[in-house]
């Protein structure tokens, strides 16, 4: 097990990925300097092994959170570890008390679609937080290769300090790593998928007390079995790549039609 203090912070390396294994207050304070921060899911995170633009996503992301109970367990069942999980929920949460994130103008944000988009926004109305229109975007459906001038355009006029992504996992990602490529300068990118919708309602409401003992996918599930027991499903792959290469990049096993975006 490869447990390393850089950057500035304590890390673990779990498939490649460099984890941060910190709070979630200094996750924040580190990525608000500027910088790419993902959130992988165990069901986005099995496609590492298929999903090359993914993967080199994740691997080019300045801090990875590990937001999957899945992962986390496995992990610290496998190493003898105990690396805490971060939830991308309570990140959100806590993101949103800062002052540079609330004021107007200062964050952008890139909506799933126009339903999406109308719940998200009228829940952070609620809380306080007024977005400008110009610094909301509804993202368009993206293929294998994502390419959005409209939007590297906008936020380069923009230049806000914060761009939080709200779209699914496995797009996400990618988007956020084709943004800090592209843009002119240095802002903070938070890849947070649906954890807003679950303030908002726009998905299934998950309570503080079941993100915090591993049950958000058994929410999830349940709400809508046919949309998310499939997809959980999925995520034992995991299980067989972490234990064969546990902190080693596994490599990589090309299929068909990988990309489109994905479920958040």
């Amino acid at each position: 097990m490869e447990r390393v203090n850089t950057r500035g912070y304590e890390r673990r390396r779990i498939l490649g990925i460099d984890f941060y294994a910190g709070d979630l207050g200094g996750a924040i304070d580190q990525v608000s300097n500027g910088g790419l921060l993902v959130v992988p899911s165990a069901p986005s995170l099995k496609d590492i092994v298929s999903n090359e633009s993914y993967r080199q996503a994740l691997m080019n992301a300045d801090l990875a959170i590990p937001d999957s109970c899945f992962m986390v367990l496995l992990w610290n069942w496998f190493e003898r570890d105990s690396l805490k999980r971060l939830s991308g929920l309570k990140y959100l949460r806590q993101l949103l008390l800062r002052a540079d994130v609330r004021a107007p103008g200062d964050t952008f944000w890139v909506m799933a679609g126009p339903a999406s988009s109308r719940k998200n926004e009228q829940w952070l109305v609620s809380k306080g937080i007024v977005v400008p229109a110009k610094c909301i975007y509804e993202a368009p459906m993206y293929g294998c290769e994502i390419e959005d001038r409209a939007l590297i355009e906008r936020l380069r006029d923009l230049h806000v300090k914060h761009i939080v992504i709200t779209i699914g996992g496995g797009t996400q990602e990618r988007l956020g790593l084709y943004l800090k490529r592209n843009l002119n300068y240095r802002p903070a990118i938070h890849c947070i998928g649906a954890a807003i919708s679950f303030l908002s309602g726009d998905q299934v409401n998950i309570p503080e007390w079941a993100d915090r003992f591993y049950l958000g996918w058994f929410f999830r599930c349940v709400s809508s079995p046919a949309r998310y027991v499939p997809r959980y499903w999925s995520a034992f792959k995991l299980l067989p790549l972490l234990w064969r290469y546990r902190g080693k990049l596994p490599p990589i096993q090309p299929v068909a039609g990988a990309g489109a975006r994905a479920e958040a």
